[in-house]
């Protein structure tokens, strides 16, 4: 028999049982497929011992983090989810007199449950603003999927072509993703050079135009976009009347010229009253 490496408690217990029942050492090697040399070490411990589990995971180096280094660590990563290894390392070494490498922490990190990870974006909102936001989220809580293929969804949104995103990494638990310490607040991108700016439409049944803006969007121009592209997707996707419309609370969108054209269109389709500082809550962020 070849050497194997050492039993599980379940293994063991079945090399007693076998024992016990009479069997030989051989009979027993051979029915287990483990050497005569185990079967008979595993039955005199049991029989001089009384002793079933095993004691390899007691062998080897101890670790140096145990579970009050684990805690130490935990605090240090909620404290700071953007720090980094080197970082987290460095603040976990000062006062210790069993200092560790940056491998070791990113180990301990792993075994404690955290990765590195992008930051979940929400919106910079104030509280009148998530007190309309609830009440949004409660006046549709019972749409079905049929009342939200209803929705043709809208958006501008500006692509940089030269500039760094800024992105930053924390450390989080799987659990972790919506804990206010992961989060990251963002304001709606403003104007500025090296970019381009677009609009465009969708529903669950077509995409819709895909606009370019070649200037700077006033309440004129886009009143041009909603009478131009707007409306025929708009008659043409719902031709019952039964559609909505959304659009964010830019001011270009709530100019009174943009109100009066939809009232003027009011019985060809319904304009969606849309929150406040509520990008996250539209689903054409995942198609830019």
């Amino acid at each position: 028999m070849g050497k194997k490496g050492d039993l599980s408690d379940f293994e063991r217990g079945m090399v007693v049982g076998a024992r016990r029942a009479g069997l030989s050492i051989s009979k027993t090697a051979d029915l287990l497929g483990f050497s005569r040399t185990t079967i008979s070490r595993v039955y005199r411990e049991w029989s001089e011992k009384e002793k079933i589990s095993s004691e390899r995971q007691l062998c080897g180096r101890k670790c140096l983090v145990d579970v009050r280094g684990q805690r130490r660590m935990g605090r240090l990563v909620r404290d700071d989810r953007k720090a980094t290894v080197t970082q987290i390392t460095t603040r976990y070494n000062q006062g210790m007199q069993n200092t560790i490498s940056e491998r070791t922490t990113r180990r301990t990190l792993k075994q404690m449950g955290y990765s590195s990870r992008r930051p979940h974006r929400v919106p910079l909102l104030s509280a009148k603003n998530r007190k309309q936001r609830l009440q949004f989220a409660q006046a549709h809580q019972n749409w079905t999927i049929e009342d939200w293929k209803s929705i043709a969804w809208s958006d501008e949104s500006r692509f940089l072509l030269r500039h760094s995103d800024g992105r930053v990494r924390i450390w989080r638990k799987e659990h972790e993703s919506m804990d206010p310490s992961c989060l990251v607040s963002m304001v709606q991108a403003g104007g500025g050079g090296g970019g381009v700016m677009v609009w465009g439409i969708f529903s669950w049944h077509t995409l819709g135009p895909f606009v370019p803006i070649e200037h700077r969007l006033n309440a004129t121009a886009y009143l041009s976009i909603v009478a131009d592209h707007v409306h025929p997707f708009m008659t043409t996707v719902y031709p019952s009347s039964d559609g909505y419309f959304q659009q964010d609370n830019a001011p270009c969108h709530k100019a009174q010229i943009l109100s009066d054209w939809f009232l003027e269109h009011g019985n060809e389709f319904t304009l969606l009253k849309w929150p406040p500082q509520s990008p996250d809550l539209n689903p054409i962020e995942h198609l830019w």
